[in-house]
């Protein structure tokens, strides 16, 4: 059996964040008519993609899916498991956000089957909060990781969002601190991205708001490693840490190259060596599900490079390339060509190689779009 992740877009959200580039609308008015889809959409692949797969993860991301009332992500939930093979014991991650659940609706969401939650506070400082536009304040954040909690949930994740204008490495630091003093096993940090089209990005441009420098940015970021290596995080991924056993299934799936399928709105899936998206804007989404079954507008076959460089990008963007795996996968060229790159990244210390594993230091973490960037220079 191919083991293989399911995504759902729930693009229904409250207001739009001023750095959010995800599609998403806010108003509910297609609520009932895109669950319709969804499972449309979900038949259709199930008739080309069930057969010899294995789902272990499922993942509600949005848009703020935590929105949604229990019964109608049990209903999604239902349909996925009579149309795939779910697995038993399969990570089913929702996205929740502070000021959108109680503890009741926690316990509800348990109960209809979501065993992971994935909590985006982004900061626990009031003023970021504030800039971020985001709809909860520092007690909210903090009140929910305990009701998700007390809710039965032994998997919970946090997000946070370092180098915010005028952040100090003390205000980050601070963040972090109060993380760890709460029951999470998983925290994703993420530098904050101006993103084409997002109101940052505006702000930015009409010189409202000044973003911090790139060395300041890598120097929060290499803290941010430390800090949580010593509280007993391992680093799994480029912007994920985990305590043992809590790693992120869904994640995984991306970094260690395996298929992935996706439904709903400006969905993106990965199967077979093909890659393929969906319609962004709702209603043409419902249009093309409720005319051929699938709202696919574009598709592309991977050739062989274009597998080589994403499976390095990811792998060594993760805990590493297995070289093994790799020589299995696609031959043994790619070392070939970059013996001598690799040889003097070990000696500077951005590379580790090690019982069969090319891995990122964390200085190599730092620079790791960079080191890729001229990797995938030499495939061309």
């Amino acid at each position: 059996m191919k083991e293989t992740a399911i995504y759902i877009h729930i693009p229904f959200c409250d207001h739009k964040c001023i750095y959010c580039d995800f599609y998403s609308i806010i108003n509910y008015e297609n609520v009932a008519s895109y669950l319709g889809a969804l499972k449309k959409e979900i038949h259709f692949f199930a008739g080309k993609y069930s057969a010899e797969r294995k789902i272990i993860s499922v993942f509600f991301g949005g848009g703020t899916p935590s929105f949604m009332e229990p019964e109608y992500i049990s209903e999604i939930i239902e349909h996925l498991r009579k149309y795939f093979n779910v697995d038993a014991d399969a990570e089913i991650t929702l996205e929740t956000n502070p000021g959108t659940v109680s503890a009741e609706k926690l316990s509800a969401f348990r109960n209809a089957g979501i065993n992971r939650i994935s909590i985006g506070i982004q900061s626990f400082n009031e003023d970021e909060l504030k800039f971020l536009t985001r709809i909860h304040d520092r007690k909210t954040a903090i009140k929910t990781v305990h009701d998700a909690a007390g809710s039965g949930f032994d998997n919970i994740s946090i997000d946070l969002i370092f180098n915010l204008p005028k952040q100090t490495k003390d205000m980050w630091h601070s963040n972090l601190e109060q993380a760890m003093s709460l029951p999470i096993n998983h925290i994703s940090t993420y530098s904050l991205i101006l993103e084409k089209g997002t109101i940052l990005n505006k702000m930015v441009l009409d010189g409202k708001v000044k973003m911090q420098d790139e060395d300041y940015d890598a120097d929060l970021y290499e803290s941010t490693i430390d800090f949580l290596t010593r509280q007993g995080f391992t680093q799994y991924e480029v912007s994920n840490f985990a305590r043992d056993g809590k790693e992120c299934a869904h994640n995984n799936i991306y970094w260690r190259y395996k298929d992935y399928l996706s439904f709903g709105t400006s969905a993106h899936s990965f199967a077979g060596g093909k890659r393929w998206w969906n319609y962004s804007a709702l209603n043409l989404y419902n249009a093309a599900v409720e005319k051929n079954g699938h709202a696919v507008i574009g598709e592309e076959k991977l050739t062989q490079n274009e597998m080589i460089e994403e499976y390095v990008m990811l792998a060594l963007r993760s805990k590493g390339l297995d070289v093994i795996e790799m020589k299995n996968m696609f031959g043994d060229s790619w070392f070939v060509q970059n013996k001598s790159f690799l040889n003097q990244l070990e000696e500077e210390k951005f590379l580790t190689i090690k019982n069969n594993l090319l891995s990122f230091t964390p200085k190599g973490y730092a620079i790791c779009d960079e080191i890729v960037a001229k990797l995938k220079g030499r495939q061309d």
